[in-house]
């Protein structure tokens, strides 16, 4: 789709105008096409989807099989449960099956495109070309106001930007979070919001790793970088078993991304080593069997040898297993199957795949998306405060919001 001409003069008078060609700007636009609406979608980006190119390192993992409303974080809890059951992820499945892609399945119900990314940016693309939508990209907004003059042909909404004036009677936001800021991501969907006095919660980071003071650093998680390991991560009664990476600033991997949506500053996180193992049974018949062995080459058997050989040179006092006694044995237990430390904070949105927090879903209606007190206003996606676990739990939010909005706007 090529973008259309600029034009600073004329005024475009259209149904619907969404403001981000992102999954659920683009899903919305197609639908509210389909209805016979005009639509255009302007978005600052030299493309459209540019989110969806990177997801999954390329190969985006655009839905899991297992979306359900409990693997979403919000304020309200039960907003996302219209959407999700009104367009799940085996409509999505089926849409992308019509038009001839296929899919595997990784891990934990995470599908991703055979074709890759791209594959699935293009065919919504190709389906926005179809519908007759207008795609305007490099474009800035000027200025956003809400219409009163009830006379007009297309009264609503007056944007003005670098690729002209456009009067529309729907606007939709749906220009996602902060998150990735190299991408252009920014906050102006709460900036839409504080305009039209619409409530709404700060934008943080979520699904990003953990970072911590430089002694500890280099004490401990630099030796350790690039081990991955299957652990269970756990904070504030929340818990994942996935695993974790240490790098030269903390520690990520999926289980630190998924527990740090739940985490905030001075909180505790609690790691399991072994799950699934005793390490106190573990450890005392290792010591009744081989009691000259030495506290690492009992590590050794069960975690990476690095992960071993440090722990029991920095956590613990390496020594053969029979100079132990049976508190110390329980120690070094504890610390093995509850691992307590305290981050001193996370990579921020610069590395975050999401933002939690956005539009007060209070505002909104769970049926049409459009916000309660300014008629004609929508908002999808990102953008609201509903945000989904690691695994393609987000994209499926943004093609079932999307898809909903698409059918009232």
């Amino acid at each position: 789709m090529k973008n259309s001409e600029r034009n600073n003069t004329a005024n475009t008078c259209v149904d619907v105008c969404i403001i981000g060609a992102g999954a659920a700007g683009m899903m919305c636009a197609i639908e509210s096409a389909k209805r016979g609406k005009s639509v255009v979608l302007l978005d600052k980006a030299t493309q459209a989807g540019k989110k969806i190119l990177i997801s999954g390192g390329g190969r985006c993992n655009f839905t899991n099989l297992y979306t359900d409303a409990s693997a979403y974080i919000s304020h309200n809890a039960h907003f996302c449960k219209s959407a999700l059951a009104r367009y799940t992820q085996w409509d999505f499945i089926h849409f992308i099956e019509a038009n001839g892609l296929t899919w595997h399945e990784k891990t934990l119900g995470q599908l991703f495109c055979d074709q890759k990314a791209k594959a699935i940016r293009d065919l919504l693309l190709n389906e926005c070309t179809q519908w007759g939508v207008k795609l305007y990209l490099n474009c800035t907004l000027h200025a956003l106001e809400k219409t009163t003059d009830s006379a007009a042909k297309h009264h609503g909404f007056n944007i003005q930007s670098n690729q002209g004036h456009f009067n529309a009677s729907a606007l939709v936001i749906a220009c996602g979070g902060p998150s990735i800021p190299r991408m252009g991501s920014t906050d102006f969907g709460l900036q839409v919001a504080k305009q039209f006095g619409i409530k709404n919660y700060p934008f943080y980071a979520g699904l990003v790793p953990f970072t911590f003071p430089q002694p500890e650093l280099e004490r401990f998680f630099k030796p350790l970088a690039g081990i991955s390991l299957a652990v269970t991560v756990s904070c504030n009664n929340q818990h994942f078993k996935e695993n974790i990476l240490f790098t030269h600033r903390g520690i990520s991997g999926p289980a630190v991304l998924q527990i740090s949506s739940y985490w905030k500053k001075g909180d505790v996180i609690i790691i399991d080593m072994l799950p699934e193992k005793d390490a106190q049974a573990l450890l005392l018949s290792a010591q009744s069997k081989n009691p000259n062995l030495l506290l690492k080459n009992v590590l050794k058997q069960h975690l990476p040898t690095r992960l071993a050989e440090c722990m029991s040179e920095t956590t613990f006092v390496n020594k053969p297993l029979k100079n132990y006694t049976t508190n110390e044995i329980n120690h070094i237990a504890q610390q093995l199957n509850h691992w307590e430390f305290t981050p001193s904070g996370t990579e921020g949105m610069r590395t975050a795949e999401v933002a939690l927090g956005g539009i007060d879903t209070n505002e909104l209606s769970s049926k049409t998306f459009e916000c309660r007190h300014v008629k004609g206003l929508y908002f999808i996606g990102e953008t609201l405060d509903v945000t989904g676990h690691l695994g393609g739990y987000n994209f499926q939010w943004a093609w079932s919001s999307g898809w909903c909005a698409g059918q009232y706007v």
